[in-house]
Order: structure tokens, then C-alpha cells, then sequence
């Protein structure tokens, strides 16, 4: 029997990758937006938010160890597959477009390797912003805790720090778009009848996530979120 690892690293394996750790993914950035949403309501809505997190305590280490692992996987065997069918054909087709048959031939399968490596590279400059940026601190009801959205505020009001971020979000939803019906094709989840509803699910949820992550950003820098 072939090794664990052989099988995994497969061309099926791969597939089978791609989905689990796309949709694990996908999962992720709407939990990260809903999170978000609780800067509407206001700097204690927000700060208690990120301390319930906080409380967590190992049990948030090994959270994020875990989705650190499905990032760098996902990319990992992204970037993979992406140097195979270079191999395999050097010269890009001439011609994109929504292709027949089970594939989904668009701008947005076309650029997924760039939009992946762009939201990597984003991924880490954003931990090191706000995970690892200035400590403020602030009281609530008599507790101590990180002011986040001090440093959120402040963040957003810098106009190049901003738009990056709106280009970003524009790029994810691009990325989601192609993706999320990507994923459940690689798990064998999509038949004839469920291929559209997939797909149009796929774009819906792109599109809600991408206006749903612009909004905070645009609206702390326009001043209606102070």
C-alpha cells in the first residue's frame, strides 16, 4: 500500500485538500466578519469581543496553530498545482471565459494563484499590524483589557494602509468567488442539479463577504465610525 503521505500528495489527495482547507478557510473569514461587525455598535462592544477571545487562553493558541496549518497547507498545494499545469502547459490559453462542462472557466479562476499569494502576504502584514501592533490598554466595567479598537481606529485613518486594504478585499472576493464552488467540486459534493446553485451561492457570498470587509475600513476612515 502506498504511504499516507504519497496518497495525500496525490492528484486526488490534493483535490481533496484544496476543499477541506478552502471551506475551512472560508468558514474562518466569516466568523473574522462577524467579529468585525461589533465595531458598528462601538469601542466596548468591540474590545469585550476580542477579550472573550483572549479568554480563551490555550485553547485560542491551538486554535490558531490549527488555522495557520490549513492556511500554509492550502497554500502550499495551491502554489503545487499551479507549477504542475505550468509544466504540463507552458503557453496560457488564448481565450477565458465560462467554460462547459463541470468547469468554471472565469477572471476569477484565472488569477487564483496571484489573488492567493496577495492574500498570504496580506495575511501576514495584517497579524503583524493588529496581532502584534501597539498595546493600548482601557477599563471596562472595572476590568483591564486591550483597546483594539483604538488601534483599529488609528489604523484605518491612514489613507495607504486603507485603500491597500479595500484593494484586498476586492482581490478576496474575487478569490472566494472561483473558490468556494472550487471547493465543493474537489469534494465530489456537486452534481448537474446542485452546480448552479453552488455556483450562485458561491458568487453571492464572495460578493457579502467583500462589501461586508470594505465597509468597516471605509467607514472608520470617512469618520462614521470613530
Amino acid at each position: 500500500m502506498l504511504p499516507f503521505s504519497s496518497i495525500l500528495w496525490s492528484s486526488v489527495g490534493k483535490k481533496i485538500l484544496t476543499g477541506i482547507t478552502g471551506i475551512l478557510l472560508t468558514l474562518f473569514v466569516i466568523g473574522h466578519m462577524a467579529g468585525n461587525i461589533s465595531l458598528f455598535i462601538g469601542s466596548v462592544a468591540f474590545n469585550s469581543y476580542t477579550k472573550k477571545l483572549e479568554s480563551l487562553g490555550l485553547l485560542l493558541y491551538v486554535i490558531e496553530i490549527g488555522l495557520v496549518s490549513v492556511f500554509v497547507i492550502h497554500a502550499i498545494i495551491g502554489i503545487s498545482i499551479y507549477l504542475k499545469k505550468r509544466e504540463a502547459r507552458p503557453e496560457p490559453y488564448m481565450k477565458s471565459g465560462d467554460a462547459t462542462g463541470n468547469s468554471q472557466k472565469t477572471v476569477s479562476s484565472e488569477t487564483m494563484i496571484w489573488t492567493g499569494l496577495i492574500m498570504l502576504v496580506f495575511t501576514v502584514l495584517h497579524l503583524i499590524t493588529f496581532k502584534y501592533g501597539p498595546h493600548y490598554t482601557t477599563f471596562i466595567d472595572g476590568e483591564e483589557m486591550r483597546d483594539l479598537h483604538r488601534l483599529v481606529i488609528e489604523v484605518f485613518q491612514r489613507p495607504s494602509y486603507t485603500f491597500g486594504y479595500v484593494i484586498v478585499m476586492i482581490l478576496l472576493g474575487f478569490h472566494l468567488r472561483h473558490g468556494f464552488w472550487s471547493a465543493f467540486q474537489s469534494l465530489g459534493l456537486t452534481n448537474p442539479r446542485m452546480k448552479t446553485i453552488v455556483y450562485g451561492l458561491g458568487i453571492f457570498l464572495s460578493f457579502l463577504l467583500a462589501i461586508g470587509f470594505l465597509s468597516m475600513p471605509l467607514c472608520i476612515y470617512f469618520g462614521l465610525i470613530k
